[in-house]
C-alpha cells in the first residue's frame, strides 16, 4: 500500500503503531512525521525519534492532567504509551540495549496513566498462577451478565496494542474484556521474570475461575482471541478449557516450531536432529552474527523463553504444537488467514484442517488493506468481521 522503510521490520512496526490511530493509540500526522527523520534500518535512530515523540506526548499528558482535563491526559498518555512501546522494538540492535528495560517502564507508567482515565473505571485485577500472581485489567461494557471476552497477547505485543487491536472494539460492542499478562509477555517478564509455557490453559483456566465467580459476566458467555503467538496459546487453552464459548485465533496457529524449522540450513539441521547443542549453537551464532539486525532479532524473540542458546530455544519451541490437541477443542473457532503472513504462514489453514469443532477460515487481503500479520491496518474490517461472527455463536 505505501512503503516508508525498505527495512521490512521497521515498515511493520509503524504499520502496528500507525494503525492503532482507529482507536487513539497513535496520531496519523505525528506519527508519519517521526517516521520521516528515521535513518532507515538504523536501530539508535529509531529508538531516538520515538523516544522524543513519546516524551513530548507525555509531558502534554501531564500538563492535561494538571488542568483537570482527563479526557485530553488519557488520550495523550495513551498515544505516549503507544510511543514508548515503538521506541522499545529495536533495542537490541542499538548501541545501548540496556535501555530497554526503561523503556517499557516509561512505556506501561503511560499506559497506567491512560486507564486509570478511562471511563468506565478500569478495574486492576490479580489472577492466581500456580505459586504467584499475575496482572490484569478488567474493562468493563456495564450491565449484568454480559458476555466477555479474554485478551491473549503474543509474543512481544504492549498491552496498548491488545486493547486497540481487540479490547476497545469488544467494550464498544458490549463485551467486557480482560487483559492479563501472562508469562513471558509483558509486566510477567519485565517485572517477575516469568518465561514462555507452552500450556497456556495454567493461565486461562484461572482467568475463567475468577470471570465465573463475578456477577457481571455471563458465564455460559466467555469467549477468546489471541494475538500473534497468542493464535496458538487460545486454541490450546481451549482445547483444555471446556467453559470458553468460542475462540478466535489472529492468525490461527496450529504449530510455532515448524516456520522456525523451515529457515535452519541443513548443517544446523543435521546438528539439531543429532542433539548436538554445542554444535547447533555455534552454526546458530555464526549465522546470527552476520548482521546487527539477524542477532537483534534473535534475542528480541528468545528473551520470553529465558535463554538466548539458540538450541534451547529451538527445543522449548518444539512444545508449541497443536498436535493431538486441535481435536480436543470443542468450542466454535474462527482463524484469521491475512494474506502475506510473515510469521506464522500457513498455520491457519493447516490448523483448520485439524479442527473437529465448529470452524471458520476467515481471510483478509492486500487488496481490501488487510494484508500481513494481525492485519495492522484493518482494525475496523477485522472487528467487524471476527466481532459479527462472535455474536452469532454467542447468540446476541
Amino acid at each position: 500500500m505505501f512503503s516508508v522503510f525498505t527495512n521490512e521490520s521497521f515498515q511493520f512496526q509503524l504499520e502496528l503503531t500507525l494503525g492503532t490511530s482507529y482507536r487513539r493509540g497513535a496520531d496519523v500526522g505525528e506519527v508519519l512525521a517521526t517516521a520521516a527523520t528515521i535513518k532507515d534500518g538504523d536501530s539508535d535512530s529509531w529508538h531516538a525519534a520515538w523516544i522524543a515523540l513519546a516524551e513530548r506526548t507525555e509531558a502534554m499528558a501531564r500538563t492535561s492532567a494538571a488542568s483537570g482535563r482527563r479526557v485530553s491526559a488519557r488520550d495523550a498518555y495513551l498515544r505516549a504509551a503507544s510511543y514508548y512501546a515503538a521506541a522499545t522494538s529495536f533495542l537490541d540492535g542499538s548501541s545501548d540495549p540496556s535501555r530497554l528495560e526503561p523503556t517499557w517502564k516509561s512505556h506501561r507508567q503511560c499506559w497506567d496513566n491512560a486507564v486509570d482515565r478511562f471511563d468506565p473505571p478500569v478495574e486492576r485485577l490479580t489472577i492466581p498462577f500456580e505459586q504467584t500472581t499475575l496482572p490484569g485489567y478488567f474493562f468493563s461494557a456495564g450491565g449484568n451478565r454480559s458476555p466477555v471476552l479474554i485478551l491473549v497477547n503474543g509474543s512481544d505485543g504492549p498491552d496498548t496494542l491488545m486493547w486497540c487491536m481487540y479490547g476497545a472494539d469488544a467494550v464498544d460492542r458490549g463485551y467486557h474484556a480482560i487483559l492479563v499478562d501472562g508469562p513471558g509477555q509483558q509486566a510477567a517478564l519485565f517485572e517477575q521474570q516469568l518465561h514462555f509455557i507452552p500450556d497456556w490453559e495454567r493461565v486461562v483456566t484461572p482467568i475463567v475461575d475468577v470471570l465465573a465467580a463475578r456477577p457481571d459476566v455471563d458465564p455460559a458467555r466467555i469467549a477468546e482471541v489471541g494475538a500473534s503467538q497468542g493464535g496458538y496459546w487460545a486454541p490450546r487453552a481451549a482445547a483444555f478449557e471446556p467453559r470458553l464459548a468460542a475462540c478466535i485465533a489472529d492468525p490461527g496457529v496450529f504449530d510455532c516450531f515448524t516456520p522456525w524449522r523451515s529457515l535452519l540450513s541443513a548443517d544446523a539441521a543435521a546438528a539439531f536432529d543429532r542433539d548436538d547443542k554445542d554444535a547447533f549453537d555455534a552454526l546458530m551464532w555464526a549465522v546470527l552474527d552476520v548482521t546487527p539486525e539477524s542477532r537483534q532479532n534473535w534475542l528480541f524473540r528468545a528473551r520470553p523463553y529465558g535463554t538466548d542458546s539458540p538450541y534451547d530455544v529451538f527445543r522449548a519451541a518444539e512444545q508449541y504444537t497443536l498436535e493431538g490437541v486441535a481435536d480436543k477443542i470443542a468450542c466454535p473457532t474462527l482463524l484469521c488467514d491475512p494474506e502475506g503472513e510473515q510469521f506464522w504462514p500457513g498455520e491457519a489453514p493447516r490448523l483448520y484442517d485439524a479442527l473437529t469443532s465448529p470452524k471458520r477460515l476467515e481471510r483478509f487481503t492486500a487488496a481490501e488493506g488487510a494484508s500481513l500479520h494481525c492485519e495492522p491496518l484493518a482494525i475496523a474490517t477485522r472487528s467487524l468481521r471476527i466481532f459479527d461472527w462472535l455474536d452469532t455463536q454467542l447468540e446476541r
